[in-house]
């Protein structure tokens, strides 16, 4: 019987590269939060999360919805992209709730880091049981 370490580390494999993902579209929202016209989008963890869990494959993708969005190396989609609602509307259009997006980027590394610690914790266990310590 063999050692499965999709077993061994869980869920976290997954969720660390899902936040990955998500700290950078949530960086992109705070960087363009004065660019006029500019929709913040963001996607649902947990579906994203269970929908990686269950794909045979594991692989991560970006959802296709225009003819003119590129498409990522695993074809088909893996979660939905969606726009924020702002609380107040701008102006220009721009949908950036800056407050709301650097509290969704704090707790997303936050949460990558107890992921990133978990895996750590994992990983060193096996390093041990390897070793016969």
């Amino acid at each position: 019987m063999g050692i499965s370490l999709d077993r061994i580390l869980g869920l976290h494999e997954n969720a660390v590269k899902l936040r990955s993902q998500r700290t950078e579209i949530l960086a992109a929202n705070i960087a363009n939060a004065d660019t006029p016209g500019y929709k913040a989008r963001d996607f649902d963890f947990k579906q994203a999360l269970a929908s990686a869990q269950s794909s045979s494959q594991g692989a991560i993708r970006l959802q296709v919805t225009q003819p003119g969005h590129i498409a990522t190396a695993g074809g088909s989609p893996g979660f939905e992209m969606m726009y924020s609602t702002p609380m107040q509307p701008s102006i220009d259009g721009n949908t950036v709730d800056l407050h709301k997006e650097k509290a969704k980027f704090t707790q997303n590394a936050m949460e990558q880091q107890v992921s990133l610690t978990f895996l750590d914790k994992k990983l060193k266990g096996l390093v041990k049981v390897i070793r016969g310590e």
